[in-house]
């Protein structure tokens, strides 16, 4: 019979696709509160609740623009 262990597993939502300690490149968003961040090596905990599953943001390269106001050539 296998002996049970003390150490506890980390909660994960089974829809984010990212945990903390995971190699990623993008923008972020903690699954647990919303939180938001940039990675470039590997996703941090979340330093707003301490939340481990992450999602990506979904890319929208025109949301920075005031809506209706057009683009500058």
């Amino acid at each position: 019979m296998p002996e049970r262990s003390n150490i506890e597993t980390p909660r994960v939502d089974p829809y984010a696709g990212f945990v903390a300690g995971a190699p990623a490149v993008g923008e972020f968003n903690c699954s647990e509160c919303g939180y938001g961040v940039i990675v470039q090596r590997t996703l941090p905990l979340c330093p707003m609740c301490g939340g481990t599953a992450w999602e990506q943001s979904v890319w929208r390269p025109f949301s920075r623009f005031p809506a209706g106001e057009p683009l500058r050539e």
